[in-house]
């Protein structure tokens, strides 16, 4: 029965720094994982506060996608409490087994939906500018709304196959004793992932961005041309320039692109090579699996340095926050009472 009930109560140190004599605590993973999620949560809620806050941003319609990524990365900061109880032994009372596999499942589908809204923002974008004219009835609301449910039931979908004994989801890195010795990838599993989702959204990346920054160039060069050819003209011309704001928004969405293939590389990479059984290492597991999880405290990062609305977004959160503290400070200090004031807390 001892084997029935496989309490989550064993935990492997990846990086094998341990403490053994005093506390039996995974101290480098345990700081890792504690401040990975700490980061993820916070700036996760920054991002969806600060999008509540700023109505310019709804402005564009992958401010639908971003939303959705910030939401499913920062229900990854929430999963990753899992690990870190685990490592502070705070038992669930789970069997372990059970537990791995849904934490990793879990894991598996939030980044599969940053992926694919990541394929469907590049798409996005290319619409915008190789179809300026009829973008606003090919992208609508309801058709977002749709995409996005789509996204989800599909991620939720092409994961279930490990449930049922099919392969490891794609989790590595393992804290749990069950999860690094019993659960094992599977080459077939593996393929069927890459196929149906890592190589596919690569593929729509790459094609997209080729194609708008190649349209920006040759815009660009004709508009520089026009300039050199009538120059007293050159007000006029630089009217024409409508696709800058585009460019440089797709320039903030190729920036976040960049950065989530170049986290989630490694990672990959790892868990081919560890399916066909050509590599085996803990250590390696951990930090490529970590390393592709940071990427979900990344986007805020990158957004906050790159689009000066969001920037303005997050200065008006954050002197909503200031006024309001200012408020109830007031309002401990002076005699409360029952007077109607002007709302000097509000934007």
């Amino acid at each position: 029965s001892s084997s029935v009930m496989n309490i989550s109560e064993h935990l492997s140190c990846p990086l094998g720094f341990g403490h053994y004599n005093a506390v039996d605590v995974c101290i480098l993973e345990t700081v890792a994982i504690v401040l990975l999620t700490f980061l993820i949560i916070v700036g996760n809620l920054t991002v969806i506060f600060v999008f509540h806050c700023a109505p310019l941003l709804h402005h564009y319609t992958t401010s639908y996608f971003i939303q959705t990524m910030a939401y499913a990365d920062l229900f990854v900061g929430i999963s990753c409490l899992v690990p870190t109880l685990s490592l502070l032994h705070c038992s669930t009372g789970v069997h372990e087994s059970l537990t791995c596999q849904v934490f990793g499942y879990i894991i598996s589908v939030l980044k599969s939906v940053s992926m694919a809204c990541l394929a469907c923002i590049s798409v996005d974008r290319y619409l915008a500018i190789t179809k300026p004219l009829s973008y606003n009835q090919l992208i609508t609301p309801c058709r977002l709304r749709v995409c996005i449910s789509l996204i989800w039931i599909y991620s939720f979908l092409i994961f279930l196959p490990s449930f049922f004994g099919w392969g490891k989801p794609g989790y590595h890195g393992d804290i749990f004793e069950w999860c690094a010795t019993s659960w094992r990838t599977n080459a077939y599993f593996t393929g069927f992932i890459v196929c149906l989702l890592y190589a596919p959204a690569a593929f729509v990346i790459c094609f997209t961005y080729f194609h708008i920054f190649k349209i920006c160039r040759q815009h660009t060069k004709e508009i520089s041309d026009r300039r050199a050819r009538f120059p007293n003209h050159e007000r006029g011309a630089a009217g024409e320039t409508g696709h800058s704001p585009d460019r440089r928004y797709a320039m903030v969405l190729f920036r976040i692109t960049s950065v989530f293939y170049m986290l989630w590389l490694p990672y990959i990479i790892y868990f081919l090579l560890e399916s066909s059984r050509m590599l085996d290492s803990p250590a390696l597991s951990f930090l490529t699996t970590w390393l592709a999880i940071s990427n979900s405290f990344c986007n805020c990062v990158i957004y906050s340095l790159s689009n000066s609305v969001f920037r303005l977004g997050l200065r008006r959160l954050s002197e909503t926050i200031c006024s309001s503290c200012m408020c109830s400070k007031d309002k401990d200090v002076r005699d409360p009472k029952p007077r109607k004031r002007a709302n000097s807390c509000s934007i």
